[in-house]
């Protein structure tokens, strides 16, 4: 066994360890531990991801080049490369990434949330709402908008997450049709306030916002026959 080997074997594997992993010959596995002085330490992706953020913040996405977010990300091209091979590989990437944060707020907030109607609703529509309603994430997302007008399998994992949603919400809604509703009231605010052509000022906004949790409180009144 070499040196890295032997003070590897000396590490004991966590039942919640994350990896990455060595898998060795005998059988046994073992997960690469970094040293305490380099935790919490970005990693080369989350270099390249947040000066890609910045630069379609900028320039847009369609003005976007590798060597620029390289150069940004303080990298060298083949570093940028060994992560992301090409542009569209690291414009998917941001997309999965702005997915993965409104999804992250969500169980925040459920993490923080008493039971309550329609639950599923009110967390998808807070978080979208309270992330995409930012300026920084708007830049970013509509940057993103343009670029997959080009490609537009860059909205794959988008596609995935809509679906997913309305699965949820069809499954755990105490009222579906107040719930959809709802959903298409935030979705419909966050695209115009996303393209910059929302007539609604914040006061209309808040009182939208306070309309939709009356709809998933109260559901949706049928009309008498």
């Amino acid at each position: 066994m070499d040196e890295e080997g032997a003070a590897l074997a000396h590490l004991p594997l966590d039942a919640n360890a994350t990896g990455p992993f060595i898998y060795r010959l005998d059988g046994s596995v073992q997960e690469v531990r970094m040293f305490a002085c380099v935790r919490g330490r970005k990693s080369s992706r989350e270099k390249i991801l947040d000066a890609a953020a910045e630069l379609v913040g900028e320039i847009g996405s369609g003005r976007l080049t590798l060597d620029a977010v390289a150069e940004r990300a303080g990298l060298s091209k083949g570093g940028l490369l060994y992560n992301f091979p090409s542009k569209e590989a690291l414009l998917q990437a941001m997309i999965q990434r702005l997915v993965d944060e409104v999804s992250l707020e969500k169980e925040a907030l459920r993490r923080q949330s008493p039971p309550k109607r329609n639950l599923e609703a009110r967390l998808c529509t807070a978080a979208l709402l309270k992330m995409c309603g930012s300026g920084k994430m708007k830049e970013i997302a509509t940057g993103m908008l343009a670029a997959s007008s080009e490609n537009p399998r860059l909205l794959e994992p988008v596609r995935d997450v809509v679906k997913e949603t309305l699965g949820k919400l069809r499954a755990t809604s105490d009222d579906f049709d107040a719930s959809i509703v709802a959903w298409l009231a935030v979705e419909g605010l966050r695209s115009m306030e996303m393209h910059d052509i929302s007539p609604f000022s914040d006061e209309d906004r808040e009182r939208i916002v306070k309309v939709i949790n009356r709809l998933l409180d109260n559901g949706i009144a049928e009309q008498a026959p």
